[in-house]
């Protein structure tokens, strides 16, 4: 995809600036339109695409959400909605955390409290410049950088993806396994998931391998919890044999 290429490469290029040390210390001026340190009530929050209509629809998120994370990630919700950019947004914050993962300098860069926040700022704004992202996204990370958030991008852009999932009717089913699903048997399944949801709902479905289990499948659905698995059973088996035997029942 060509907007997760420029935002590679705006990493790369920002993490050559680090290694060279060529970034300025300059303040970076950041309006207060923008910062929103802690979002205390996601309802609250102020738009980072732009100042408010007068008679704009009130938005509520899909899902409550809790936490730090939760909070910022209902917070960037309201401001796409508002913005009706909730996808582009998703894909934008998405190809950022995907290009950070990638770069390490640039990770450690994140994670490094003593970096002083403009620094950050000055780097999210020249990255999202380069990217082109919108300035709903642009603004959000700025407000991350700002308040020393950006460490935890990865898990904001994972609630917030549960939050625009959920907008969609889309619901996230996880099936862990030794190996691989088969593609007949994987369809199988999401069928099957499919039927309990009924209409009206969508099942997004994914992989996750895990030796551990020895053999069988572990279906995270909702709230809910199947698992099938072989280590599973041999543990309820051997609770089993070391209970007591009782011959007089």
């Amino acid at each position: 995809m060509a907007m997760a290429a420029r935002a590679r490469s705006s990493v790369d290029g920002f993490t050559k600036a680090l290694v060279y040390g060529s970034l300025s210390t300059q303040r970076s001026h950041v309006s207060r339109a923008i910062i929103c340190p802690n979002f205390p009530n996601p309802e609250q929050s102020r738009n980072f695409a732009s100042p408010s209509a007068s008679k704009e629809p009130k938005i509520k998120v899909p899902v409550a959400m809790f936490g730090g994370s939760g909070n910022y990630a209902s917070a960037l919700y309201i401001a796409a909605a508002k913005a009706n950019a909730l996808d582009k947004v998703e894909s934008e914050l998405l190809d950022f955390v995907s290009a950070t993962t990638k770069a390490s300098t640039f990770s450690q860069f994140m994670k490094d409290l003593a970096v002083p926040a403009d620094i950050r700022v000055k780097a999210i704004n020249e990255i999202c410049g380069q990217a082109k992202f919108l300035d709903v996204t642009k603004n959000f990370l700025v407000v991350l950088a700002d308040n020393g958030r950006l460490r935890h991008v990865d898990t904001i852009a994972k609630r917030f993806s549960d939050l625009t999932m959920a907008h969609r009717g889309e619901v996230k089913a996880v099936v862990t396994s030794v190996i691989p699903l088969p593609a007949a048997e994987e369809k199988e399944l999401k069928d099957t998931l499919q039927e309990i949801l009924g209409k009206g709902k969508t099942v997004k479905l994914e992989q996750k391998i895990d030796p551990s289990i020895l053999g069988g499948l572990v279906v995270e659905f909702g709230q809910k919890v199947f698992d099938m698995s072989i280590k599973t059973r041999a543990r309820q088996m051997e609770r089993f044999l070391r209970d007591p035997i009782n011959f007089d029942a």
